[in-house]
């Protein structure tokens, strides 16, 4: 495990894990938060091997 020292904000480190999706590219860490787990599910099957760039046109309905 390799874990970065960073300022994460309360409401962030309160969100459920199962409301958040995180990635990560050489320079920037991504948070993507979901109202319901089903949605963040349904955006990890849907963006599996996508790069940032694509991932970040995602929508979810």
């Amino acid at each position: 495990m390799i874990c970065i020292k960073a300022n994460i904000t309360k409401e962030l480190g309160d969100i459920d894990d199962e409301s958040k999706a995180i990635y990560h590219s050489k320079n920037t860490v991504c948070f993507f938060i979901f109202k319901k787990r089903k949605q963040r599910h349904e955006f990890v099957e849907r963006t599996k091997g996508m790069l940032k760039v694509e991932r970040e046109t995602v929508c979810l309905k």
